[in-house]
């Protein structure tokens, strides 16, 4: 029986884990020392290598001394809930990595907060201790009240740390002595983090995560629990609703480095992939053929928000996705719930419409923008918070905001905060930076990222994190200006744009292609506006010189995927295509809209 040892890294979003996990590769030379490798090895998905974060939690393993390290990639991010919950599930131990100069994080602590009661044991990696103005003595401080306000045992309160910079490939239990390599980490990892228990018995394992392949379909991942899994057995596979379903092991892989090695049998405290297995969810036991004890599932965090996704139907449909019918929308939706936990998809009633439920702007920005990526073209309606009735009260989902941002723009942030009902819970200074914490509903949060950045010229830092669902705090104001809508189809001209400016801020650029009833620009007053941008110049025969080159047009504003979701209104849709993201109005007729407007109104 080999030694084998599973954790899981805890970061928040930018601290470093990836680079760490990377140079733990390295260390235990899995590659051959003439290779070269220079891009971070873990997030191989373009959206998360382009904003920085994790997503989806990957398995890497390394040996070490005979011992085997299982490395479980966890999300950094609250509203990826769902995968921290599973991926703990299968770890023994966690090493949490806090940046030197910030210390711990509002999204670290809700992962850790979860590990801490799993009764994980912790090792904390402080991390970028060669940044100027550091102060690891601080942050190990800090990570102490931390875990002491998360009601950590004494046994994970006396927690080893060690300091370092991933980036220059080193670790060390003092900080002021860098060493030249990261083994006192890996020596840590085998001394504190229990080895994994091989319980003897009936087999017993759950479905943590799923992997998919072309050639084998759905491939289930998780930990044996108890007994040994062999290739060929016939096993009972245990579902949610406590039906039993029996089913037979094709075939049994382990992760070795990067990839994955093919064995006959797999003991307790490994974490294996099983092909073979058809129609299992995840958070099913895969259990003994004659006896079956399921395990506890795992709960899954509630979705706090829900979007309206539909087929594009705008005048520009099927110009640039190739996949654009209702059908494709469904089967891309459905598909995507059997690994996003937290998401969920109901139909309504209109056909082609679908309600999406998930954790926030963030866990749906990154599915509409991936599947912008593999081509699709889809609408999607404002996003909108989750209410629930409690006692005959009306619940609401309440989130707690942590903003640093310079002194001299803080005012600004608390007065664009509270009056969104948020209430202001700690202020004090860090470094050069407020330190600012409140509590707010989570609709507050819908547009303010947007206005907070522009009242601090984008210099502050936000993060938030699901609390609990409390009283509703009544109404809060909505974007003030209304919208300049296009009177016609056609492509702009520098003259009528330049005749409007004074009318708003515009989206689009002379020469750009529009639609009536697309939303071109924000207008200075409060309600909406249709506007021609497509008249040309009368033309007369008598002309002044030199007076037609001088338009002088405002750049237009763009807007990213999350930008643009929060900006727009209850009556608008967002357009999104493989190349383009347009707002409009849900009714692209003047006369429909004034017709339907008022029966709302």
């Amino acid at each position: 029986m080999q030694s084998i040892r599973n954790i899981a890294i805890i970061a928040h979003v930018d601290h470093g884990k990836t680079t760490l996990v990377d140079k733990i590769i390295h260390a235990s030379k899995i590659f051959d020392a003439h290779q070269q490798f220079d891009d971070l090895i873990l997030d191989n998905n373009d959206l998360e290598r382009e904003r920085g974060i994790t997503i989806v939690s990957k398995n890497v393993s390394v040996r070490y001394k005979d011992v085997k390290i299982n490395i479980i990639d966890t999300p950094g991010h609250a509203d990826f809930g769902g995968e921290v919950e599973r991926v703990l599930k299968m770890a023994d131990g966690v090493l949490l990595l806090v940046d030197a100069f910030e210390g711990p994080m509002p999204q670290t602590r809700f992962v850790l907060g979860k590990a801490i009661s799993l009764g994980l044991k912790p090792i904390v990696v402080v991390n970028k201790v060669d940044k100027e103005n550091c102060r690891p003595d601080e942050v190990h401080e800090m990570v102490f009240d931390l875990m002491f306000n998360l009601d950590a045992t004494e046994d994970q309160l006396d927690f080893v740390t060690l300091y370092g910079s991933s980036k220059h490939g080193w670790m060390s239990t003092d900080w002021q002595k860098p060493t030249d390599n990261i083994i006192p980490l890996l020596e840590a990892i085998i001394d504190v983090i229990p080895p994994a228990p091989s319980e003897e018995g009936t087999p017993q394992m759950q479905i943590t995560s799923l992997d998919y392949s072309s050639f084998v379909g759905r491939i289930a991942i998780g930990r044996v629990k108890r007994g040994t899994l062999r290739e060929g057995a016939n096993m009972s596979l245990c579902k949610r609703d406590g039906s039993i379903k029996k089913v037979k092991i094709k075939e049994l892989q382990v992760f070795e480095g990067l990839g994955k090695v093919k064995v006959e049998e797999v003991s307790a405290g490994e974490i294996c992939a099983v092909t073979g297995i058809e129609g299992f969810d995840i958070g099913d036991t895969l259990a003994d053929f004659e006896n079956p004890e399921p395990l506890e599932r795992i709960s899954i965090d509630e979705p706090t928000m829900n979007m309206l996704f539909t087929i594009n139907n705008s005048p520009f449909f099927g110009k640039e996705g190739k996949f654009v019918t209702s059908r494709h929308l469904r089967d891309r939706l459905y598909k995507e719930t059997e690994k996003n936990l937290a998401l969920r998809v109901d139909e309504t009633d209109k056909e082609d419409t679908f309600l999406v439920y998930g954790r926030g702007i963030l866990h749906l920005s990154v599915l509409i923008e991936t599947m912008r990526r593999e081509g699709y073209e889809l609408q999607v309606g404002q996003p909108q918070v989750i209410f629930k009735e409690e006692n005959g009260q009306k619940m609401e989902p309440m989130e707690h905001l942590v903003v640093d941002v310079p002194e001299e723009s803080a005012g600004k942030v608390i007065e664009l905060v509270t009056q969104r009902k948020g209430d202001l819970l700690i202020m004090e200074p860090k470094g050069d930076l407020q330190h600012l914490e409140f509590n707010i509903p989570a609709r507050g949060l819908i547009g303010l990222r947007n206005n907070v950045l522009t009242a601090t010229a984008g210099e502050a830092i936000m993060n938030h994190r699901f609390i609990s669902y409390e009283p509703f705090k009544g109404p809060i104001p909505g974007r003030i200006n209304g919208s300049l809508i296009a009177m016609e189809n056609g492509p702009g001209t520098a003259y009528s744009i330049d005749k409007l400016q004074d009318r708003g801020v515009f989206f689009v650029e002379p020469g750009e292609d529009v639609y009536m009833g697309m939303v071109i620009g924000e207008h200075s007053r409060q309600n909406d506006l249709t506007v021609n941008i497509q008249k040309g110049k009368q033309l007369t025969n008598m002309r002044a010189s030199g007076s037609d080159n001088n338009v002088k047009i405002v750049p237009k504003k763009q807007f990213s995927l999350e930008e643009a979701m929060e900006y727009i209104q209850k009556d608008e849709l967002l357009e999104v295509t493989p190349k383009s993201i347009r707002m409009r109005k849900i009714y692209l007729d003047e006369n429909e809209r004034k017709r339907f407007g008022n029966s709302q109104g």
